[in-house]
Parts: C-alpha cells; structure tokens; sequence
C-alpha cells in the first residue's frame, strides 16, 4: 500500500496543477531559498523500487560523482541546507554498498529507507511538480573546412570572453581592459565577430543552433572519423527557445512541440530559420573533446542517469530519484523511475522547476530526447546522520 499512496497523491497534485492555468516552470525562488526540503512522512516516500531494473551504468555514474567530489574545489558548495560535502561523498559510497546488496527491488527499498533521509523538490510553485525534459549528444555530418554544403560553423572559445571563476561568463574585454556586453546572435553571425576562430563547419544553422542547445554534438567528417566537441562557454546573453517562439507566433501548436517537429516545420520553411535561431540571442563555444560528452562539474555523462538542473539552487553530484514519464523504446511516453546524479547544468535549466536528463548520443537519443517533456516529482536522498550521543550528567556527591 505504501508504494501505491505517493503515485496517487501525485496524480492529485498535477490535476490541481493543470487546474490553475499555464505552469511556469521557470519560476525563481525567493532570494536565499534552496530547491529541496525534508520529507517527513513515510508515506509520501517514493517507491524506489522500480529503480532497481535500471542498474545499468548506475555504479559508474555515482563513481563519476565521487571523482568530482573529491577535488577540493567541490567543497566550495556545501554546507546545502544541513547536508555537508562529506555526508554527500558517504552517502554516494553507501548507496554503490547497498545497490551491490540488494537482491531485488523491494528489498532495495528497504534499505534506502533504512539508511537515508528524502528530500524533494519544492517544484515549481511549491507542490512539488518538476518539469522533465532531456537533452542528448547529436550526431551530425561536418567538414574541417567550409565547402558549398557546409558553412555554418561551431567557433571556440574566443579570447575575449572573459569569465569568473565558476566559468560563468562576465563579459567582452575591450582594448582599455574594461568589458562590454557580448552582442546577440544576428550581431555575430552576420558581423562575422568570430572570424577565424571557427573550429568545425556543419551543413544548416538548424543543426549549429541545435549543438548549442545540447552543448555538445559528434561530428561525422568525410573520411570516416568522428570528432567529438564539447561546451567551451557561452555569451553572458540569456537564452530564447526556439519552440516557445514558434508557439508564440502560433507556427507551430504547444501539444505537437517536440524537435522532430521544428524539423518539419524548418524543413517546409527554410527561409525562417535564421529569424528564428536570431532570436536566441545567447552563443554558445566549443572545444575538440576526447571521451564524454562531460557535464558542468567535468563528469562523463551516463545516459539515464545523469541530470542537468539548476546548480544555483540544487546540490552537485548528489543522488537524486525521479518519477515522471518519458519516451523510451518509442516516442509515446512510459513510466519511468530511476536514480539519477545531479551531474549537469544548461542555459534554459533554471528554477526549482526544471530538470533535464541526458538520453545518450546519436539519432535515436535525440528522437526520445525531441519528445520528452512531461511533469513528475524529484527527489534526493542522503545517508542519515547519527544521533547526537546523550549528554553525560555529573552527579554530586
């Protein structure tokens, strides 16, 4: 029965939810407010469960997590709310004990609710409604060098793109030393601005506004190889999708949006991609990548394992646990619930109310990724801590 209470009361929730009008999904937290609180009543525990099927790539995954927590630099974001870094790091190791443990997936359930404490997220109006969607590593045909079919290119990171020390962009260097704004996408592309700085040339500017919204891509050269490039920075520009402008100008209906679709519609009209992609003033940059593709924290992505939320309000590398629905053998969404690493962050993954999951790399990855989005709840889980030992009273004599 326990397992059963918290999909009803979640099922309650979204009605509610689709009752009050358009979510938005984007919504800021008040200032200082963390994404997570307690969960206090077992029986709005999720059912872990189901997460014992999808063990493949899991174990390697929170070892991802654990390489990047164990660089001292990862200590500059915790205390979170009461969870330390070392409670982080011990209860990464106890989950890999008791994954290796469990012999099914009642009896995995048992044991994390034993040892760990559940957090959730507050969602994005404080009923805890998440907004799943999910990204992927694009596979694309390229040239080194521009020819009639391929001249829209990825540039790297230019040398005036001046950032702090979390990476996060902070303007242009101008000759005197002082930084201006970065200019938009039309002021770039057609200003030429990067000039020289082009790293690898792609066939449309669809395909190159695609790689930036992704953040990486594998690029298929004539000869047969694969160049893998990976995020690099981008402009202190905030991002503009390109499916909430097609639905604003009514191009496209909000209930057939998937990428599949933009596809279409671009396809039918090509004239419009360069208005469209412009109106995304952000720019994204890239490097040539070994391995990966890797998230923020410089972790390996594992496909269904690894998220992107918003680092500003979410702990880094920790375990998480989703429950929402998403595409999986087919396009049609199925019941999906699996342990996740906090491992990554994007332009449009801001708020409480945002989480994206990293399907993989190639056409079939981005065919699922293109149409998912779908609202479910999620949550973090943490080792417990010990009890504070009983004071010692003296006694007079």
């Amino acid at each position: 029965m326990r397992a059963r209470i918290p999909s009803l009361a979640l099922l309650a929730v979204l009605a509610l939810a689709s009752c009050k009008g358009t979510p938005d999904y984007s919504r800021e937290l008040p200032p200082g407010t963390m994404a997570l609180r307690k969960v206090t009543d077992p029986l709005f525990y999720p059912d872990f469960a189901p997460g014992f099927a999808r063990r493949d790539g899991l174990a390697q995954a929170v070892d991802q997590s654990l390489a990047y927590l164990a660089k001292p630099s990862s200590k500059q974001f915790f205390p979170y709310l009461d969870i330390s870094h070392e409670r982080v790091v011990r209860s990464l190791q106890a989950f890999k004990e008791i994954l290796a443990q469990a012999t099914s997936g009642p009896d995995l359930h048992r044991r994390i609710l034993e040892r760990f404490d559940i957090y959730e997220s507050v969602g994005w109006d404080g009923s805890g409604i998440v907004l799943f969607t999910a990204y992927c590593e694009p596979l694309y045909d390229g040239r080194l060098e521009p020819t009639a079919g391929f001249r829209c290119p990825l540039y790297r990171l230019p040398p005036d793109l001046v950032k702090d020390k979390d990476g996060k962009c902070l303007g242009r260097k101008q000759a005197d030393g002082s930084l201006a704004p970065w200019p938009g996408r039309r002021e770039i592309e057609e200003g030429g601005l990067l000039k020289g700085q082009e790293l690898v040339w792609l066939r449309d500017p669809l395909e190159v506004h695609i790689v930036h919204v992704q953040g990486s891509g594998r690029i298929r050269l004539p000869d047969g190889r694969e160049m893998r490039v990976g995020y690099a920075g981008k402009t202190d520009r905030p991002y503009v999708g390109l499916g909430k402008e097609l639905v604003k100008d009514g191009r496209i209906r909000k209930e057939e949006m998937s990428l599949q679709r933009i596809r279409e519609y671009f396809r039918d009209n090509p004239a419009q991609v360069r208005e469209y992609t412009y109106r995304n003033p952000s720019y994204v940059f890239f490097t040539q990548r070994e391995g990966g593709p890797y998230g923020s924290i410089n972790a390996p992505l594992t496909p269904l394992h690894s998220i992107a939320t918003d680092k500003g309000v979410f702990p880094r590398a920790a375990l998480a646990y989703a429950v929402t629905a998403l595409p999986q053998a087919t396009t049609v969404p199925q019941p999906f619930s699996s342990f996740l690493l906090d491992q990554d962050t994007g332009d449009a993954i801001r708020s409480a109310g945002r989480c994206d999951i990293y399907y993989g790399s190639g056409p079939d990855a981005e065919l699922r990724a293109g149409h998912t989005q779908n609202e479910g709840r999620l949550y973090y889980i943490f080792l417990k801590e010990p009890p504070d030992p009983p004071k010692v009273t003296s006694v007079s004599r």
